[in-house]
């Protein structure tokens, strides 16, 4: 079974989000969310999908979501 992962789809400037983000519905992305102010998608694919996904017209880029936790103020080691 292929690993599910998380991904930035960043979309090309002029592009609607909401219209490429059903496109990479349709292609088998899970989008999550929608950051139109910014031009990004992110959403959960197999690696396969996302590498289909980076020759859609519109996207620019697909890249790994990695999280990231800073911890609490006081923290002493972050990331």
């Amino acid at each position: 079974m292929a690993r599910i992962e998380l991904w930035i789809v960043t979309i090309a400037s002029g592009c609607s989000v909401a219209e490429l983000a059903e496109r990479l519905r349709r292609e088998g992305l899970t989008v999550r969310e929608l950051m139109e102010e910014i031009g990004c998608i992110t959403g959960e694919a197999d690696g396969a999908t996302a590498e289909r996904i980076k020759h859609i017209d519109g996207v620019v880029d697909i890249a790994p979501d990695t999280p990231i936790d800073l911890g609490p103020p006081d923290a002493g080691t972050t990331w």
